[in-house]
């Protein structure tokens, strides 16, 4: 009897009961002192050398920050080949879609590298170091100093430390500080940045959104949500504009590809950028977000979808158009339905609350803490009380106002402005303007349809004149209304009549013979600059001191919590700075009495397809490869798996990370989390929060089997593991130590 409960207690200590999902988004240059040993615990087999170094070939050179971190992708060729999600590439698929040829809906591949197509705009940013900064940055100010004071000596020390730094590295290199842990701590990153991206492949949206909204941030899923970039330099091996003479990138790190699958409590790991958490939010911030700012984004978002939807199931060529936008609009409106969801169930109020009464406790205990920290809950409250009275205008102003495109593009249309009223005629810089909005004019229009953002601003106007309060509307507003006796469509329909920004010719013809007259006969340029000038001079006094309040709050109580569990190791929030989040592949109980499994299979595609329906289509093509199980080496136990969870931590921006296995080989591509863990932006919670990968086998089932792209298989690494080996496959050779001085 001993002996089998020995047994069983060690097959309990190895199984997922004893797996813990790893809370936590952690600086690379930091595991070694914070994470190392519980990484290996749960299964790393790197040294964390190989993970972040700064002199010698490391995973972090393989990770990219797309677009300065709206996106993450991965490094996988030696010749700068990359691999992110197809929803981060999508506005690029879009931009060289057509109705003669429509990537979207017929998916993108290039056969050969001179078939590749511009990404215009898009960046790719290389981390080449960070540096622990805080002593320079605080050494001058107490912990006590807070509002413009504080902010004014910050702004001194974090300019002079970002210029010392910049004298001492590669002239190209960009250098930027940023804050941690709410202002306690300081981080400077130096970053390569290349502007020549390429499209290289891309599936159909009926694979890589296949799902669409009805399965956005759901599980189970089954999106190949992936799409492939190359970077590509200069002929010094810099980074240059756009030109066909320059050549593919030349990676330190590519991460090499495992075919081998993954298992139930498989190590997993994902190196990305995310965007943005709020982790530390306090019980008021919480409360704010459910009375207020949630419901209004909901509720705006959703009637701006309708409208969308309506035009573009009318016509092929809005559909194009708004593919993008309907997407990015979309994502966050089910989020935020979710989130409310989740904060509620999961009484996240309550948590924050018995936290911060844990720390006004401890506070209480001694005279000096009480010094610091004994009126961050008073101030925490005043700052949000004070913030409460103007948060509908200024959600309503982002949601609603610049969802109308024209008044969007005239406030871009601003800085011409100024340039235009110099006392001092200045031929050359206005030259440059006009150039420059001359080409994003170009852009804009091309996504541009006048009908449907005429309904859209005539929706959503009328929906800020009704929910905000009518002391804070802007009187060129009240004035409009009033002209039009509350009749929206008829307001917009004048103002946009005669307006230089409802078409690309008329900005076009403006911009031949631009002028201050011009602008201030416009009355979309008028609405939208008085409408800004109106948050200038009377939002933003109602936010200052709120916000002042608010993040001195935020700092201290920071700082307090550090040090009333000085024996726990804290992660700041997410800043689109580079971070590890590690654990494990695993399932989960979203729910009394109902099971996830960890994987989905090729099986879950078609018990899902409706031809009827545009989010579950199925090609012909996938379904004749499913008929023949044609899954070549991709395939296991007969069958092909879609997606897999892990228990990693990730928010918006590690869109297209990597997960990688204990060995630093390529398992899959990060692109969602789950609906029952929607409030962890603000609280993680263990037993339900995962993340939702492509397996990367299916990845390569669909670039090799569905496209026929063998050129693209040929480039990468693929190691099929033997599952007795324990040791890793060596990490790739740099080609030559990385070095961030000149």
């Amino acid at each position: 009897m001993k002996k089998l409960t020995t047994i069983a207690l060690a097959a309990m200590m190895s199984s997922s009961f004893m797996l813990k999902a790893d809370e936590g988004m952690w600086l690379p240059m930091l595991i070694k002192r914070l994470n190392y040993a519980d990484m290996q615990k749960h299964g790393l087999q790197l040294t964390a050398e190989e993970i972040y170094s700064v002199n010698n070939s490391s995973l972090k050179d393989a990770i990219v920050a797309l677009n300065g971190g709206s996106c993450t992708a991965e490094t996988i060729s030696e010749k700068g080949l990359l691999l992110t999600n197809h929803h981060c590439a999508f506005g690029v698929i879009q931009d060289n879609s057509a109705p003669e040829h429509d990537y979207l809906m017929d998916g993108f591949w290039a056969m050969a590298m001179k078939e590749e197509l511009n990404a215009r705009g898009m960046t790719a940013s290389y981390l080449i170091e960070m540096r622990d900064v805080t002593s320079d940055v605080l050494k001058d100010i107490s912990i006590t100093l807070s509002g413009e004071d504080r902010q004014k000596v910050l702004a001194e020390a974090t300019k002079a430390i970002q210029e010392k730094i910049a004298e001492e590295v590669a002239d190209h290199y960009d250098v930027k500080i940023k804050s941690f842990y709410e202002g306690n701590e300081y981080y400077a990153f130096v970053y390569e940045t290349y502007r020549d991206v390429r499209l290289v492949g891309a599936p159909p949206s009926s694979i890589g959104k296949y799902g669409g909204d009805t399965d956005n941030w759901m599980w189970p899923r089954h999106t190949g949500d992936f799409s492939l970039l190359r970077v590509y330099m200069g002929e010094e091996g810099k980074p240059a504009d756009y030109s066909e003479t320059n050549k593919p990138y030349k990676p330190k790190h590519f991460l090499p590809i495992s075919i081998s699958g993954v298992k139930k409590d498989d190590y997993a790991m994902i190196m990305g950028y995310p965007g943005s958490t709020d982790r530390y939010l306090s019980s008021y911030g919480v409360q704010q977000e459910l009375d207020y700012r949630q419901p209004s984004v909901v509720k705006i978002r959703g009637e701006r979808l309708a409208i969308l939807k309506e035009d573009m199931n009318s016509n092929s060529a809005i559909r194009i158009q708004y593919a993008s936008k309907y997407a990015q609009v979309s994502n966050y409106w089910k989020y935020f339905i979710g989130q409310q969801r989740g904060l509620n169930r999961l009484k996240v109020y309550d948590k924050k609350k018995e936290l911060e009464d844990e720390f006004m406790t401890w506070v209480n205990k001694d005279e000096e803490r009480k010094k610091i920290y004994g009126e961050v809950m008073n101030e925490w409250q005043k700052g949000f009380d004070m913030n409460a009275e103007s948060i509908l205008f200024r959600t309503y102003f982002g949601e609603c106002i610049f969802a109308s495109e024209a008044s969007l593009m005239a406030y871009r249309t601003s800085q011409l402005y100024s340039v235009l009223s110099q006392e001092e005629v200045n031929q050359e810089a206005i030259d440059a303007t006009v150039a420059s909005m001359r080409e994003s004019g170009e852009k804009f229009y091309k996504d541009f349809n006048l009908p449907t953002d005429k309904k859209v601003a005539s929706k959503l106007f009328e929906m800020f004149y009704n929910d905000v309060p009518k002391a804070q509307h802007p009187k060129v507003f009240a004035d409009m209304v009033s002209k039009s006796r509350g009749d929206f469509t008829k307001a917009v329909e004048k103002m946009y009549a005669k307006s230089i920004f409802s078409s690309e010719d008329k900005f076009n013809t403006f911009l031949d013979n631009p002028s201050t007259k011009a602008l201030d006969k416009d009355a979309v340029f008028q609405f939208s600059r008085e409408f800004v000038n109106h948050y200038r001079s009377v939002i933003n006094p109602m936010t200052g001191d709120a916000m002042d309040k608010i993040d001195n709050s935020n700092r201290l109580f920071v700082h307090g919590l550090r040090e009333m569990n000085g024996d726990k190791n804290y992660y700041p929030n997410a800043n689109s700075t580079m971070r590890v989040t590690y654990g494990n592949v695993l399932d989960y109980y979203p729910a009394d009495a109902i099971y996830y499994n960890f994987y989905t299979t090729i099986e879950g595609i078609m018990e899902k397809e409706d031809p009827n329906n545009d989010e579950f289509v199925v090609p012909e093509k996938l379904k004749d490869l499913y008929e023949k199980k044609d899954y070549g080496q991709y395939g296991e136990d007969g069958t092909l798996r879609i997606c897999f969870l892990t228990n990693t931590d990730i928010t918006g921006g590690n869109s297209g990370s990597p997960v990688i296995n204990g060995k630093g080989e390529l398992i899959g591509c990060a692109f969602d989390g789950n609906w029952e863990a929607m409030s962890g932006d603000i609280a993680f919670e263990p037993k339900l929060q995962r993340t939702i990968a492509v397996d990367v086998r299916y990845i390569l089932f669909i670039i090799d089997k569905y496209a026929g792209a063998q050129n693209i298989i040929d480039e990468l690494k693929l190691i099929e593991n033997d599952p007795k080996m324990e040791k890793p496959a060596k990490m790739t050779p740099s080609m030559e130590p990385v070095k961030a001085s000149k």
